[in-house]
């Protein structure tokens, strides 16, 4: 008998604590688990009994790459309860500042966090002691600082901005403020735009599985905060139908909560999703870039991920441009109702895909009861088919080659990250 086993006690760079364990035994594999503990379960009891206007603030804390989508998630859920109808000033700014975290989020992916799977270097410092790799880091940390400064400008602070809030923003910008950016803006435009040819020409393995991808969809717009649930195996339903369809579990082997299609099936959220299913509502200089490329979409390699990442980015860089050129202060900058109760949901597209709230409230305005489905439990039970059909391919490279294409596979997900300097710490026993 023939015995390899892949385990990771611990995992890094995910927000939370994982765990991967692969037995392949007499050329078949008969064990498979990838555990990832969600923090979000314990903030929906943090929730409880709280107003409603702390709903935005408290769930901010849950990742500190990506509260705005949680911000954005709750204060449109909130709004949807108390019947607050936003001005289209504060619309364009809640997409502004979703602008400003995607640049923040992808530039730190692609330049930081992926692009050293495919270069074969352990680090983006590893990649910067190479004279003709380190601009390239530098151009992603300049990138990331540019959305980490309009979060500023906008929200109060870069990380846990504290003006958004439900029905609108404590303090909006100025115009001025904002035109202060456009010059670090428009550099990085041209550089988000080389960011997709570079991408381009990475290695990608040869893996295409039968995703279903899933995504909002806006009838106008490439989606950030509003829209239906679109899937590419056919489904199109409003977002308040999202508990119908996609199905909230704890699995035996984990503490984190795992979502899948109804009938049981998994799939994919996030940049490669949403490009898939919303090619056309890319922005132009976005569309060209992509074109460019010779790459064609729709596109099923996960690794192709990096390439939507980067196209995402030229978006969000030529969408922030646009409204800081047209840009009215919104005056007021919140709508403001009473509380009443009332239950209501809300799905808006965090960098690594969708995020959906729901909460109820008592007449007073106390949170009742909230769920929260962040998109790395969305795309969990994914993952973890990606690594059964993916498995056999690499089993047999050498070490060192098989934990690197395994890191590269989990990391196509971006997975909530934190700081840590290892992603997947794999240990293989051959027998």
């Amino acid at each position: 008998m023939t015995t390899k086993r892949i385990k990771v006690d611990y995992m890094a760079r995910v927000e939370g604590e994982g765990a991967l364990d692969i037995v392949w035994e007499d050329g078949e594999l008969k064990h498979l688990e990838l555990n990832i503990f969600e923090p979000p379960r314990f903030f929906e009891a943090l929730l409880r009994d709280r107003m409603y206007f702390e709903a935005p603030d408290i769930t901010a804390r849950i990742c500190g790459i990506c509260p705005v989508a949680y911000q954005m998630s709750a204060s449109h859920a909130m709004d949807k309860i108390l019947g607050i109808e936003i001005t289209p000033e504060i619309r364009r700014l809640r997409r502004l500042l979703y602008c400003a975290e995607w640049i923040e989020s992808h530039a730190l992916h692609i330049y930081l966090l992926h692009a050293p799977d495919f270069l074969g270097y352990e680090s983006a410092i590893s990649m910067a002691a190479n004279p003709d790799l380190k601009p390239a880091v530098e151009q992603g940390l300049r990138m990331k600082k540019h959305g980490n400064q309009l979060l500023a400008v906008i929200g109060g602070r870069e990380i846990h901005p504290i003006s958004p809030t439900v029905g609108g923003f404590y303090r909006a910008p100025t115009k001025k403020e904002l035109m202060a950016l456009k010059d670090d803006f428009e550099w990085g435009l041209q550089a988000s735009i080389d960011a997709v040819a570079w991408t381009a020409t990475l290695d990608f393995p040869d893996f295409e599985p039968d995703y279903e991808f899933v995504s909002l969809s806006h009838p106008d717009e490439y989606p950030m905060n509003e829209g239906r649930i679109l899937s590419s195996k056919g489904l199109d339903i409003p977002m308040e139908s999202f508990e119908e369809f996609f199905i909230n579990d704890h699995v035996a082997h984990s503490n984190a909560v795992q979502v899948h299609r109804e009938h049981g099936g998994s799939y994919n959220t996030g940049p490669q999703a949403r490009l898939n299913l919303n090619l056309e509502k890319l922005s132009p200089l976005a569309q060209k870039a992509l074109r460019d490329t010779g790459i064609s979409f729709p596109n099923n390699n996960p690794f192709v991920s990096i390439v939507a990442r980067a196209v995402e980015l030229v978006h969000a860089y030529e969408e922030a441009l646009e409204i800081f050129d047209t840009y009215v202060r919104p005056t007021p900058s919140r709508i403001v109702a009473p509380p009443k109760a009332g239950t209501g949901c809300h799905i808006t597209e965090a960098p690594r895909g969708m995020l959906y709230h729901r909460y109820r409230l008592d007449d007073q305005g106390l949170i009742q009861e909230a769920r929260i489905d962040a998109p790395t439990a969305q795309n969990l039970r994914r993952m973890e088919d990606d690594l059964r059909a993916f498995v056999p391919v690499v089993i047999d490279l050498p070490l060192e080659e098989a934990q690197l294409r395994c890191e590269q596979l989990v990391r196509n997900y971006d997975p909530c990250i934190s700081c840590a300097t290892h992603f997947l710490k794999l240990n293989i026993e051959r027998k």
